[in-house]
């Protein structure tokens, strides 16, 4: 279980940055993001789909029509400004605070859960993941963008090295083995894509 400490400095730390968070970025999801997140489209599916950290509501715009999403995050402020986008794309998507590590569903709830760029920044990724197994429905799907540890020596030493400094300045943490971890939470990964280099993935898992 984690702690309640990490659970309210996650919080904290995307309070602070909700302002800033989405002009930060802008130059990334312009070039890159926004194309990759648009593979949501085509991939999300069923009647109903989970989205753990929607953060300030990237991917709204890429929500399927005809699925009802629910999207949650632990940060207020992000969710306040999710909603402006919500409200844009998809006024029918409900939105909740809650923690990905407790989430307030029963078992098999969603035919879809997804993430992107998410499981860097919760402090218990493996509970995360664990958690949206639990609510995902025994025939639905995990879908994530992630990005990740390299797997070269060199490189992932000077990951490790740099962390705590983008940790204390961002709250993600670049270090992340998420492979390893999605598969220690008990998905079965089918579809693994190196999208920049072997740092971001494109993954989906049963």
């Amino acid at each position: 279980m984690f702690k309640t400490s990490s659970q309210n400095l996650a919080r904290m730390r995307y309070d602070r940055m909700a302002f800033l968070y989405d002009f930060i970025e802008a130059p990334l999801e312009r070039f890159r993001f926004a194309g990759w997140r648009a593979r949501l489209r085509d991939r999300i599916s069923g009647r109903t789909a989970l989205e753990a950290g929607v953060g300030t509501g990237k991917n709204t715009p890429y929500y399927p029509d005809g699925v009802k999403i629910i999207a949650i995050d632990l940060s207020p402020r992000m969710l306040k400004r999710a909603h402006k986008k919500v409200v844009h794309d998809h006024p029918s998507v409900e939105l909740l605070e809650m923690d990905a590590q407790q989430l307030a569903f029963p078992d098999n709830s969603f035919d879809t859960v997804f993430g992107t760029f998410v499981f860097c920044s919760v402090p218990d990724p493996v509970a995360g993941l664990r958690e949206l197994r639990r609510v995902c429905k025994p025939d639905g799907r995990l879908l994530l963008l992630e990005h990740m540890r390299p797997e070269s020596s060199f490189a992932g030493m000077i990951f490790d090295l740099l962390n705590p400094i983008v940790v204390r300045m961002v709250g993600a943490n670049i270090n992340r083995r998420t492979v390893e971890n999605i598969r220690t939470a008990g998905w079965h990964i089918q579809v693994e894509e190196k999208l920049s280099a072997d740092i971001v993935r494109w993954i989906e898992a049963v």
